[in-house]
């Protein structure tokens, strides 16, 4: 039971902490709108929104978009379940994080497509913030709002040297993607399981003991082993 508390208090903590601040940045913040952290060049905030994947990623206009939000669901409740039958069958607390972290991601990113669309107005270039439940209603119907990014790290930003083939002479930047608290959370939990917990995605071996070879410490073997060959 205390692996469960533990496991959804880290669900509750990504979801606030990405909620309250999508929120933040919806309502004060014009579309592309930001502001350097700490004054740093290369870390910003940068108020985008995306209607895919993680990162900005799109799929497919509204089908895809649709099928995409109807998918997330989906996938919520295959790893509750699985999270349930790893806390039962005694697994390590670090693969329960990893799997709570992308199940906080997912509700996160759930959460917009499903009722941002209808509970805020339109974020626009040089336009006022979006009113949270305004009168005449949101930007989108359920399940076809758009997803909040903000955070934006172009470690680097430079031109390509002539010599560089293909590439000589054009921008480079990296890292382009804008991303939110949940997309983190996903990627921090993907990226643990590969690293760390690869055994969960090994068959357990399956171990074949012939009678025969079961033996006592003291060299005689078992005697269910003696009786059956007493009988031939």
């Amino acid at each position: 039971m205390k692996k469960s508390y533990t496991i959804i208090a880290i669900i509750l903590l990504v979801l606030i902490l990405d909620q309250w601040l999508k929120f933040y940045i919806k309502t004060n913040f014009q579309y592309g709108q930001g502001f350097d952290i700490l004054g740093l060049s290369w870390a910003k905030i940068h108020f985008v929104e995306n209607e895919g994947m993680a990162f900005g990623i799109t799929f497919g206009g509204s089908a895809g978009k649709l099928f995409l939000s109807v998918f997330r669901i989906i996938m919520v409740g295959v790893l509750a379940y699985m999270i349930r039958k790893l806390i039962l069958a005694g697994e390590s607390f670090g693969l329960l994080i990893s799997f709570a972290l992308i199940i906080a991601g997912a509700l996160g990113n759930i959460i917009d497509s499903a009722f941002y669309g209808v509970c805020f107005t339109e974020s626009t270039y040089h336009g006022s913030p979006a009113e949270f439940l305004p009168a005449g209603g949101g930007y989108a119907p359920f399940l076809f709002g758009h997803v909040v990014d903000m955070f934006y790290f172009p470690l680097i930003d430079t031109v390509l040297p002539d010599w560089v083939p293909f590439w000589g002479g054009e921008s480079f930047r990296f890292f382009k993607p804008v991303f939110n608290v949940a997309d983190a959370a996903i990627s921090i939990g993907v990226v643990s399981i590969l690293l760390f917990h690869r055994s969960f995605f090994k068959e357990p071996e399956k171990e074949e003991k012939s009678k025969e070879s079961l033996s006592f410490t003291d060299g005689t073997v078992a005697t269910d082993v003696i009786a059956s060959k007493e009988g031939e």
